[in-house]
């Protein structure tokens, strides 16, 4: 009751909004009104092992012998959907609660999955350092740590650098994109004791930035030494 009514005092001041629709909240809502909530665009690709999104991230990689590498996301990404306001504002208003909120739910999500229950490092895809310092965090480290929370993993940062800065993959074709982030990355010399690496970012489009980072951790994690993929939000 004292919980309910200190929140319906702070909106009465401090108003917040619906990510989605941007209608006023109750004080029992948190980043969405009941009804947005209600129609949230779930994949549920975290209880097929191999399904669309997978697919298409195996099909980029093309290593020998490599494993079939798992890949989920929480939300469809879908062109003029009201619903990309959810990653974007991790990414673009600095929403880090709504980031934290929703990447806990991905890892509740992924924690019910058998092919994802023996993660025990989780490393988001890193930005250049002057990225990182004019937007003041990493949108995918801030999933990256609920994810890792949610499934009882250890969350690693370090683990991958971005050796040089690269154009934004926004407004790049796919063949474009591919070649920007090539050899973007490096890894850290690798953690002794590791089985299963879950790789974190926002968004996936066509696959060129998490499949860079993929090929650079498995340059260092040899295997039998499982690598798979989680986001936010993809385009299927």
């Amino acid at each position: 009751m004292i919980k309910t009514t200190l929140r319906a005092l702070r909106d009465l001041f401090f108003p917040r909004n619906c990510l989605v629709c941007g209608c006023p909240l109750g004080a029992a809502e948190d980043s969405l009104c009941i009804p947005c909530a209600a129609g949230l665009p779930f994949t549920h690709l975290w209880k097929l092992p191999h399904n669309p999104l997978s697919d298409r991230l195996n099909a980029r990689i093309e290593a020998p012998g490599e494993h079939y590498a798992y890949a989920a996301a929480l939300l469809i990404y879908k062109s003029g959907s009201p619903y990309n306001k959810i990653p974007q504002a991790l990414k673009y208003s600095y929403d880090r609660t709504a980031g934290r909120r929703f990447a806990r739910l991905l890892g509740l999500r992924l924690r019910e999955a058998a092919h994802f229950a023996d993660v025990d490092l989780v490393v988001p895809v890193p930005l250049h350092w002057t990225r990182k310092f004019r937007r003041g965090y990493n949108q995918a480290e801030v999933i990256a740590r609920a994810v890792a929370g949610a499934l009882g993993a250890s969350c690693d940062p370090r683990a991958l650098r971005r050796r040089r800065r690269t154009k934004t993959q926004t407004r790049l074709s796919v063949e474009e994109k591919a070649r920007n982030v090539a050899s973007a990355f490096r890894a850290a010399p690798p953690r002794p004791g590791v089985r299963h690496i879950l790789l974190i970012d926002d968004v996936l489009t066509t696959g060129a930035t998490l499949t860079a980072s993929f090929l650079a951790l498995r340059s260092v994690y040899p295997l039998p030494v499982r690598i798979s993929v989680a986001t936010l939000s993809a385009v299927l």
